[in-house]
């Protein structure tokens, strides 16, 4: 069963399938090390590697698993990172969040405006009951934005991943449905849909 991948918007943001030519700022966005540090594997050094991840998002959307989608800013179009929910269940009601901005708008609110539209869509569209997101515990920045919509700290993957040879810790966070809150106007968090 394919999963048709939305088109979002909100106050600031466009929130799209992938393209083609966003192959070229995917991968400088996953080769900064600065970016990456906290992701569990390492920068890319491969530009092929934007190909593949092009490829999956593909495959995954297909195959009805999840949606990957690129995040780009309203007023100049310029792309500044994705946001996912993957491991979609639609019998347990569950997927998993991911997210990916560009370092140079870091601080300016776009992650939380970003999820909390795909929230939207997960729960409304979707008929999420449950979203997780893992986020390496010295990630303290991801962690505040997740809290911020709401996500609850539910525990610690102790040593759960190693990348480079750095061994991490992970928290795992949970939202549910019932717990979720919507906030119209307040850092974008109005949202429409494409059909």
């Amino acid at each position: 069963m394919s999963l048709p991948t939305p088109e979002l918007h909100t106050a600031r943001l466009r929130v799209r399938p992938f393209a083609d030519d966003d192959a070229a700022p995917l991968y400088a966005l996953h080769s900064d090390p600065q970016v990456l540090r906290y992701w569990d594997s390492p920068p890319w050094t491969e530009p092929a590697r934007a190909q593949r991840f092009l490829a999956t998002c593909r495959r995954i959307e297909e195959e009805g698993t999840g949606a990957r989608l690129a995040v780009e800013r309203d007023s100049d179009g310029a792309f500044v990172g994705w946001c996912g929910l993957i491991e979609w269940n639609p019998d347990f009601r569950s997927a998993v969040l991911c997210y990916v901005f560009d370092r140079e708008v870091w601080g300016r609110g776009y992650a939380t405006e970003t999820v909390r539209g795909l929230l939207r869509w997960g729960f409304e569209t979707l008929d999420l009951n449950r979203v997780r997101a893992d986020v390496d515990t010295r990630n303290g920045a991801s962690a505040r934005v997740l809290e911020k919509l709401g996500f609850v700290r539910e525990g610690t993957l102790r040593e759960d991943c190693v990348v480079d040879g750095d061994v991490s810790d992970s928290w795992v966070y949970g939202l549910l449905r019932r717990e979720w809150r919507p906030v119209e106007g307040a850092g974008g968090g109005a949202v429409s849909q494409l059909p």
